[in-house]
């Protein structure tokens, strides 16, 4: 059956062959069955339902294709030669030119699948036109000559039929499967025909058993090619669902990329706005207004202050923005956690809370130690100034698999429901003199150690963020 397959090329009118060796990969108008032609203005055409079936396969569907034909007409060669010879009496003994072909039948055809799973190269579409018409002559050749040779008029070898039928049903179209019906249907009354010219007198029952065989050739091939193309159609249906689904997905990702854009330059200009604000007033109040010493003294203070406040925002948005490829090496994160708990302890001690370090004595991951200790030194401020007085911030680590997952966790919460969904949306703050970047950056180191940053509990006892890194450096 044939695959959704994007090629670069025109919808053609019915008999003119299309071409599909140019894969593109981008959205385009859809080609529609002959007889129901429908094309949209574009260069490139989402090749669906192809004049031949064969056309719209990749070359491994292909492959899987004809190795099911290949071990059909393998096993079906195989279990005739095995029962001329068991059951001789019946069908005769087998002359040396009837085993020589049936044995020829078999190698080649062996020697066909051979050379398909060993292939590594695609073939052209001519290419696998050729290949199903010689597959399809031979076959029905292969039979009449299978037919004669054994001279008896009921003939084991006209299954053989069967294959080049249901070859032609799921590759060809219905006029030339008609064409493969008819001719394995004139090859079938052609060996009654000779038979009884070498043994007279015909037999007129053996002309309708024939005719029978050749009805069931006839049911056979119109009934699959129909079922195929039904489900090529219904395949038609989802592929046109399948585009129109990517194409959505991908105006709804441009507009969400817009939309970040837009908020994210919304959140600097009003970052920097306010600094530049209270250094412009405070300079200007300082030059031009009649003040003492101290209050001009005073408004130089709060110019450097906010100038302090403009650079470490700088800062800051620029270790989001363009942060620095981590350099994995093994380390104990035990040391980390404990490095940072040191550092937060002199603030928590102000805010009375104690900092807790808990888990092994080593839990080895893959990681950028000073890149982590960053993330966790900007998580754990947040986690002591959220605690309330004689509270505790926990720094704990433990292996779990393939990863080590590290839980901070401290009291007063929990967050509340509407702030959950942005805490790590760049310069989405609840603090009055915070930037918003602690958890983003954070977000943007896990993410780049193949890490995932969650807030895994909320609740009114305890506020929890779980880091679950990878123990071995992943490829990014």
């Amino acid at each position: 059956m044939s695959t959704v397959e994007w090629m670069d090329t025109t919808v053609k009118p019915p008999g003119e062959a299309t071409s599909n060796n140019q894969t593109v990969s981008e959205s385009t108008a859809l080609s529609h069955p002959p007889s129901h032609p429908l094309q949209k203005p574009s260069r490139f055409v989402l090749n669906l339902y192809p004049d031949s079936a064969v056309l719209g396969l990749d070359f491994e569907s292909f492959r899987w294709q004809e190795t099911t034909f290949a071990m059909l007409n393998l096993a079906l060669l195989a279990a005739l030669l095995c029962g001329h010879a068991l059951f001789s009496e019946h069908f005769g003994t087998p002359t040396p030119a009837l085993v020589g072909l049936l044995s020829t039948g078999f190698l080649l055809q062996l020697a066909e699948l051979i050379w398909m799973q060993t292939r590594t190269e695609p073939l052209t579409g001519s290419a696998l036109r050729t290949l199903t018409a010689i597959s399809i002559v031979w076959d029905v050749v292969l039979a009449v000559v299978l037919g004669l040779l054994i001279d008896r008029v009921d003939s084991p070898y006209y299954v053989l039929m069967l294959v080049p039928i249901l070859l032609a049903s799921f590759r060809r179209s219905a006029m030339e499967t008609l064409l493969v019906v008819i001719a394995a249907s004139v090859s079938q009354f052609y060996v009654v025909w000779r038979f009884f010219q070498l043994h007279p007198p015909a037999e007129v029952d053996e002309y309708f058993e024939a005719g029978t065989t050749s009805l069931i050739f006839l049911l056979t091939g119109v009934l699959v090619w129909f079922l195929v193309n039904h489900l090529r159609r219904k395949e038609i249906g989802l592929a046109e669902n399948l585009l129109e689904l990517t194409r959505t997905r991908e105006r709804l990702l441009q507009e969400e990329k817009l939309a970040a854009v837009g908020r994210l330059s919304a959140a600097i200009a009003h970052e920097i706005r306010n600094p530049v604000a209270m250094i412009s007033s405070s300079l200007a109040t300082a030059i031009r207004s009649p003040l003492s010493p101290g209050e001009r003294e005073e408004m130089f203070d709060i110019a450097a202050k906010e100038a302090d406040r403009l650079e470490r925002l700088t800062n800051d948005f620029l270790a989001y923005a363009k942060p620095r490829a981590p350099e994995f090496q093994e380390a104990n994160v035990m040391d980390t956690l404990a490095y940072v708990a040191g550092v937060c302890r002199a603030h928590a001690l102000r805010q009375r809370v104690d900092v807790r370090v808990e888990g092994p004595e080593e839990v080895i991951a893959c990681m950028d130690a000073p890149q982590l200790q960053q993330a966790l030194l900007n998580l754990a401020m947040n986690a002591v100034e959220a605690s309330a007085s004689e509270g505790a911030v926990v720094l704990r680590a433990q292996n779990e698999g393939e990863c080590v997952r590290i839980d901070l966790e401290n009291g007063n919460g929990p967050i509340s429901d509407s702030v959950v969904p942005r805490i790590f949306e760049p310069f989405f703050t609840t603090k009055l003199s915070g930037t918003g970047l602690g958890l983003a950056i954070a977000h943007n180191i896990v993410r780049a150690h193949s890490g995932l940053l969650l807030l895994t509990l909320n609740t009114p006892k305890t506020v929890r963020f779980t880091l679950t890194l990878p123990r071995k450096a992943t490829s990014q």
